[in-house]
């Protein structure tokens, strides 16, 4: 993934030893993961450049609106770890068949359940946008499966880099626990090494058996995948427009949608990142503090291309 900020080492005790194996470094232009990155830069640069997108990166995620967003991922890791269980011991699909590391649903019922109460599945209901991807996604799992590995890659390796930048500007700008509720959905435990898991996830996309032409297809699809996300993003960006403004933390916003989050010792210390950076921060005890919060705002804070449209 283009511009991806790498998720953190996860789970201690996970099962490492499925993915221990090595990326080969030469990979050819005629490679999925390549032809992959390369055909869905565009429609990448697009989705980062949604409205949503960009106020979600800059703090300006309200918490109802979060919470629809939560949903319609819900729908739709459903419908694609449906569509995978389904075809996991398929050939053209199998080995990319993670479910221990990988599969969401348990951990969206988790943060569904944190926002909506124990009866959250009587509370919601799939919007519009997310049943046309749902929908999608049943058809290929169902009459095209060699196009499932378009869908999984597209989420699952963005879950596992920018989503993890995503995961704690959320956290922050909805005041949500340290204990993590509310975004399970950003939690590998069974990924110890996100990096190193990405590379084995690339490699084995790489191995499969496929002529050019389905090649040329699943990227086709990634980037279908891409416009069924995007259109998700302006349908909530509409819904936003109607939902109050709620004050964030402190006055300011999380970021300006600019710069390294990991170079700023204020978030290194409320969002656990790490890394030197900015000196108006380093003396966070002083945040609460009006002029200190003036030089906050200001603060450039996080990378602008940390792959906008891992968020669904």
């Amino acid at each position: 993934m283009p511009s991806a900020m790498e998720g953190p080492e996860v789970g201690e005790d996970a099962d490492v030893s499925r993915y221990e194996e090595t990326e080969d470094n030469n990979v050819s232009p005629t490679d999925l993961s390549e032809l992959l990155k390369e055909g869905t830069k565009e429609s990448h640069d697009r989705a980062e450049n949604t409205q949503f997108v960009k106020d979600f990166l800059k703090g300006r995620i309200r918490k109802e609106l979060f919470k629809l967003a939560t949903v319609a991922l819900h729908f739709t890791y459903s419908a694609l770890e449906e569509e995978m269980d389904r075809n996991k011991d398929n050939p053209v699909f199998a080995p990319l068949y993670f479910p221990v590391e990988l599969h969401r649903r348990e951990a969206l019922a988790k943060d569904l359940k944190y926002f909506y109460g124990e009866d959250w599945k009587e509370k919601i209901q799939c919007s519009e946008a997310t049943q046309q991807y749902v929908d999608r996604i049943h058809h290929v799992g169902q009459h095209e499966p060699e196009l499932l590995v378009a869908h999984a890659y597209t989420r699952y390796m963005g879950d596992l880099s920018g989503g993890q930048v995503l995961k704690k500007v959320a956290q922050r700008a909805l005041k949500l626990p340290s204990t993590e509720e509310g975004i399970q959905f950003y939690v590998f435990e069974n990924v110890s090494n996100a990096q190193q898991f990405k590379q084995l996830y690339r490699a084995r996309m790489n191995a499969l058996d496929l002529d050019k032409n389905t090649k040329e297809r699943i990227v086709e699809e990634a980037n279908r995948a891409f416009r069924f996300n995007m259109q998700v993003f302006d349908e909530l960006d509409k819904i936003g427009r109607s939902l109050p403004e709620e004050a964030q933390d402190g006055g300011f916003p999380v970021h300006d949608g600019k710069g390294d989050i990991r170079k700023c010792p204020y978030y290194a210390d409320k969002l656990g990142a790490a890394g030197p950076g900015c000196p108006f921060h380093a003396a966070v005890g002083l945040a609460r503090q009006p002029l200190v919060q003036l030089v906050l705002a200001a603060c450039v804070a996080v990378a602008a291309g940390a792959a906008a449209w891992y968020i669904l």
